[in-house]
């Protein structure tokens, strides 16, 4: 039986801590499907599409790796994918309260779904999607945050204050 895991997330944008887990989710498993959500609780910067194409050309060499647009709740996606899964991503102790309780809850929803947290690696653990924005957005340089692609196009969509390799 095929091994599939569902790493979820809005991956606005897509960080290299994000690509760590990935990567480190398609050594445990058969297939890691990245599941983008639109989250409407949250103003994002780039659409669901943008977002997809970022994360195909970030793992466009990993043959077990797939994105897909993920709508409603991630219980139901997981069963629709045919995964047994949910990889999750810890960096510090503060995320590790939500994740717990999403994880119990997911549990509760269908009890034959288990999550995996596995912890960031020492060189990604401070990245977020949330700060490299906020970094673009104020000119800094973001490139050692994230893939070429979204370095790019964070620059061009912050381009009164484009973030240079050297800033």
């Amino acid at each position: 039986m095929k091994k599939i895991a569902v790493y979820p997330g809005t991956f606005d944008p897509v960080t290299l801590g994000h690509l760590d887990v990935i990567a480190r989710g398609s050594l445990l498993f058969d297939e890691v499907i990245v599941a983008i959500a639109d989250n409407t609780a949250k103003t994002a910067l780039f659409s669901v599409p943008e977002r997809m194409a970022f994360l195909r050309e970030a793992t466009r060499e990993w043959p077990s790796v797939r994105s897909c647009k993920m709508d409603g709740l991630l219980i139901h996606f997981v069963a629709e994918m045919g995964a047994c899964t949910i990889l999750r991503g810890l960096r510090a102790v503060s995320d590790f309260e939500y994740e717990f309780q999403m994880a119990a809850m997911n549990r509760k929803l269908n009890p034959l779904v288990e999550t995996v947290f596995l912890m960031a690696s020492e060189s990604t653990t401070y990245i977020s999607s949330r700060l490299v924005k906020e970094i673009a957005k104020m000119g800094g340089n973001v490139a050692p945050f994230v893939p070429p692609t979204v370095w790019s196009a964070l620059g061009e969509r912050f381009s009164s204050n484009k973030p240079t390799e050297t800033a």
